[in-house]
């Protein structure tokens, strides 16, 4: 016998306007989480592409040093090319961890209070 789960409940969120949009990104706690993003994010952003500019410039200008082996037929292009994918899994995991315990947390405030929440 089948039953039936009942739709879920329909909570209405107020929805702000643009004054409180503008005041909120005015605030010092927007500011924060505005700066606290920043200062995680570019950085990596600007390692990883001077990383792989890197990688694309040893590929074109030292083609034996690339091209030297590592172990059997694996050499340093290989390693170095599948270090770009490892390191951007780990940028990326890194990130969504930072995010979920210290900007998340203050987004979820900033945004409850100004849907009416607090």
């Amino acid at each position: 016998m089948a039953t039936e789960t009942p739709p879920p409940a329909q909570t209405q969120t107020r929805l702000p306007s643009a004054e409180e949009f503008t005041e909120v990104q005015q605030s010092a706690e927007f500011g924060e989480l505005r700066r606290a993003h920043r200062s995680f994010a570019f950085p990596l952003t600007i390692a990883f592409a001077a990383w792989y500019l890197l990688y694309v410039l040893l590929s074109n200008y030292a083609g034996g040093f690339m091209g030297t082996q590592v172990a059997g037929h694996i050499n340093v292009a290989l390693v170095l090319g599948l270090a770009q994918f490892l390191t951007t899994f780990l940028i990326a995991w890194w990130y969504a961890r930072r995010a979920a315990t210290r900007l998340d947390p203050r987004a979820e405030a900033i945004k409850s209070r100004m849907e009416g929440g607090a």
